[in-house]
């Protein structure tokens, strides 16, 4: 090769891998000083993306097990307060048995009167001030008490609903209900032949515009615990409505647990031989089994694709949504005894307590079952979404976390370049000078 001292190439090539050898030192000693292989999406784009992922997860299932804690404590509370009253309704039922006997007078008659109206105000007390996070726990309220949990997506959350009966002397225990799942209703306004979309939905598509009802929708009714029933109309006019606009006047009447969405059969988990996985509609989401729904009024899709031909929507029932365990009034309503009007004034009013007092025994029994229940329950969930954040956590630590005997290794190789580096680019500098001895 020519002499020359125009371009010193040796050094540059010298001083690119002096460069680059540098550069892999500073992010050696940049994992072993954080602890972490990946500190900026340029050291492994793919990795920091899967680990911010686990990271989330791994917050909301360390956040869930605390959910289900609290859930379990709410449900101590309740356990504890029914626990009470069983003791005072043993009392009760001592009182009572003592008040059938004809040897008492009225004097010691009115004594156990007495300490019985005590007992029923107790409960009533109890039923009034057990509460939890200053929230009374005996509520009566049919929405119940949402227990979250889950790993922050949608498909690995579930709910589970608690139904807190009402306490009070008229109203002690609750018995009769079920434990449900919750589900949904799919309603296609897609038009399809043999399960091919032929006029798919939009938004924007009218509803009901071949009917003379002036509004439809869906119709709502609420089962309460005591077999009464409250139905609510949610629906848009048959002129000027829309899709669309059914879904936000659903979602805007805060029915009790439910939500509606523009979405497909196939995201909810349909199809069937009339039904396209392609077809678009409304997915009525329901996780309080003690809502149901109906189609109201003239419900048409007579809007989509801009025509078609115009029939009614079934309901199609889904399991998609957040997974909810619920609590299902009877039909007639839950079963409860009422001891407000009893009394122990007389051996005849005593034995008719008694049997209203063994009543009352049997549907606390059923109630404290259904908590206990719901606390292993919990303390099941509570078991999973430890040992599943403890799994993520171990996934996570081994794409993120340096492997230290990998990583020195690189340090030492790192530095040992450094040298041999700085060396061969002073050598370079070095045969550079040598052209200044052919001049003298």
């Amino acid at each position: 090769m020519a002499l020359g001292v125009l371009n010193n190439l040796s050094a540059i090539y010298a001083e690119k891998n002096l460069n680059n050898t540098n550069a892999s030192l500073q992010q050696v000693l940049q994992q072993l000083s954080s602890g972490s292989r990946i500190n900026s999406g340029a050291d492994d784009a793919a990795g920091l993306s899967l680990v911010n992922g686990l990271a989330a997860n791994s917050a909301a299932l360390t956040q869930s097990t605390t959910n289900a804690t609290e859930g379990v404590g709410l449900l101590q509370v309740a356990d504890g307060a029914l626990s009470q009253v069983t003791s005072l309704l043993n009392r009760a039922i001592t009182l009572a048995t003592e008040a059938s006997n004809g040897t008492l007078n009225s004097s010691q008659a009115g004594a156990a009167n007495q300490e019985y109206q005590s007992i029923l105000s107790e409960i009533n007390n109890i039923g009034s001030t057990t509460t939890y996070n200053q929230v009374q726990v005996f509520s009566g309220l049919v929405a119940g008490v949402d227990i979250y949990t889950g790993d922050s997506s949608s498909t690995g959350s579930s709910i589970d609903n608690i139904f807190f009966a009402k306490l009070s002397s008229s109203s002690v225990g609750d018995s009769g209900g079920s434990v449900k799942n919750g589900g949904g209703y799919f309603v296609d306004f897609s038009v399809d032949t043999a399960g091919v979309t032929t006029a798919p939905a939009a938004t924007g598509d009218s509803i009901g515009s071949n009917t003379s009802a002036g509004t439809a929708g869906f119709t709502f009714t609420v089962h309460n615990a005591d077999g009464s029933t409250t139905s609510q109309n949610v629906s848009v006019s048959t002129t000027t409505g829309t899709i669309q606009g059914l879904i936000d006047a659903v979602n805007a009447a805060g029915i009790l647990g439910v939500s509606a969405s523009f979405t497909t059969a196939g995201a909810v988990g349909l199809s069937s031989g009339t039904m396209s996985s392609a077809d678009e509609g409304i997915q009525l989401t329901n996780t309080n089994p003690n809502v149901t729904i109906a189609a109201y009024n003239g419900l048409e899709d007579a809007g989509v694709g801009g025509g078609g031909t115009a029939q009614v929507p079934t309901l199609t029932a889904n399991s998609a949504g957040t997974p909810t365990i619920g609590y299902q009034f009877a039909a007639g309503g839950d079963n409860s005894a009422n001891l407000a009007s009893t009394n122990l004034t007389t051996a005849a009013h005593a034995q008719a307590a008694l049997q209203q007092l063994n009543e009352a025994v049997s549907y606390v029994a059923a109630q404290d079952g259904y908590i206990g229940a719901q606390i292993n329950t919990l303390n099941a969930i509570s078991q999973v979404m430890s040992t599943q954040q403890e799994n993520v956590t171990s996934a996570q630590n081994a794409i993120q976390a340096t492997d230290y005997a990998s990583a020195t290794s690189n340090m030492s190789k790192y530095e040992i370049l450094t040298t041999t580096g700085i060396a061969a680019l002073a050598q370079a500098n070095s045969v550079q000078q040598e052209v200044t001895k052919l001049l003298q």
